[in-house]
């Protein structure tokens, strides 16, 4: 029976059963914490003994005989271009190998943008006026953040069961020429978990935008994550471009944050040929050269893309019964009740909680009450601002087990509660 259905009484009894657990929970000085996606310590641990790879006696030459303990080499060492083409399917040649974080690379390339232009572009955004790029949203909420500090409007787009509402994008990008960019997070994507079907590649690879400049930033940061032994496909950008005559339309961003070490991995960027031969000479200016040493280490520890997803499935066997726990757990106390809805990713570090409509801000204001911190509601949207208010983050992956249950019990307690106040005040 839906909560909806409830008569007076029954929701009346229904919430005071979840305040009498909430007043329990908050009487233990809780502090538990669910908002942001880092690995836990067991999955650090797994690649502990990388810092073994070198050591003082090590040989430092990389294969093209360079000292990596020296100058020189600013798009990568061979091996490591290697390492990432078979990992992601690029060829090598369109692979910049840089520093530790691929953030820092997506900063580096919007302002890059805003004081240089693109390849091809007339002037740099930064001399156009006002500008835009487009949000799928839910969404990552540190991409909204790069974009919000160079004064770029954001654009939220209505993210589908297969990947950003096409119509949506198509219809903003192909009729304003102020559109210059789109973020995506094309598999797994943050929160939602979702991977982009071929026919969303298709149309982001053969749409027709309105700025010769637009470009689309792909974050494949879930590249390798899956949860499961089934590899969930993605559909090559660059091949899938390239049929259309865009593939200069696309910057690629990937990392080893959640493979190696989180701050301390390796970052890529891919792009064309047309767009490295213009970003390379101010990436000089910008650095000699990133850190070899980090990148000889990830390749003498993984030795190929095998040993990368070998890796994986290791991972994997320590998310996996964190995720699973979070589902029983929310389809325990909330399935049936109709005041909740949530994914069952296949991959990635999160999960999306959707609570009924003007919730999600109460939701989190009474777990914060209680003890447990929540990735802030409205976060996943642009400047903060879900228009319905119902959309929560989860991230399952840095506490210990126990802490994840009673974390996630308690904000079930917190959806029941408030659901059933709503219903009471209306």
């Amino acid at each position: 029976m839906i909560l909806s259905e409830y008569s007076k009484e029954q929701l009346t009894k229904f919430r005071d059963e979840a305040a009498a657990q909430l007043a329990a929970y908050k009487e233990k000085g809780i502090k538990l914490d669910l908002t942001r996606g880092k690995p836990e310590k067991g999955q650090l641990d797994l690649t502990a003994d990388m810092m073994d790879a070198l050591t003082s006696s090590s040989d430092f030459k990389c294969e093209s005989g360079m000292d990596c303990r020296n100058y020189g080499i600013l798009d990568g060492i061979p091996e490591a271009k290697r390492l990432f083409s078979e990992l992601l399917g690029l060829p090598e040649s369109m692979i910049l190998v840089c520093g530790n974080s691929s953030l820092n690379l997506m900063f580096d390339t919007v302002a890059r943008c805003m004081l240089f232009g693109v390849a091809g572009g007339a002037k740099p955004w930064g001399q156009q006026g006002e500008i835009k790029f487009l949000c799928p949203s839910p969404g990552y909420d540190r991409h909204f953040a790069v974009t919000e500090t160079f004064g770029i409007q954001l654009i939220p787009v209505t993210m589908r069961a297969d990947g950003p509402d096409m119509d949506e994008v198509r219809a903003l990008a192909e009729k304003d020429p102020s559109v210059k960019g789109m973020w995506c997070v094309p598999k797994f994507s943050n929160p939602d978990g979702i991977t982009y079907s071929d026919a969303v590649v298709e149309a982001l690879a053969s749409m027709k935008p309105a700025a010769d400049d637009f470009r689309i930033f792909w974050d494949n940061a879930y590249a390798v994550h899956e949860l499961y032994d089934e590899d969930v496909p993605l559909l090559d950008i660059f091949e899938t471009a390239k049929k259309y005559g865009n593939e200069d339309r696309i910057f690629y961003f990937a990392s080893t944050s959640k493979i190696s070490f989180p701050g301390a991995g390796v970052a890529i960027m891919a792009a064309s040929e047309k767009n490295l031969a213009q970003i390379r000479p101010i990436l000089g200016k910008q650095t000699i050269g990133f850190d070899k040493i980090n990148q000889l280490r990830h390749v003498r520890y993984f030795k190929d893309a095998a040993g990368v997803r070998a890796m994986m499935r290791r991972h994997a066997d320590i998310l996996r019964p964190k995720f699973e726990a979070v589902d029983e757990i929310l389809t325990r106390e909330l399935g049936g009740l109709g005041i909740a809805e949530w994914t069952k990713p296949k991959g990635g570090y999160f999960i999306s909680l959707n609570v009924q409509e003007g919730c999600a801000k109460r939701v989190y204001d009474t777990a914060k009450e209680v003890g447990v911190a929540l990735t802030a509601a409205g976060a996943t949207f642009p400047y903060g601002k879900d228009p319905l208010d119902k959309n929560l983050r989860l991230a399952p992956s840095f506490p210990p087990m126990a802490d994840l249950i009673a974390a996630t019990e308690i904000l079930c307690a917190c959806v029941r509660y408030v659901a059933a106040e709503k219903l009471l005040a209306e």
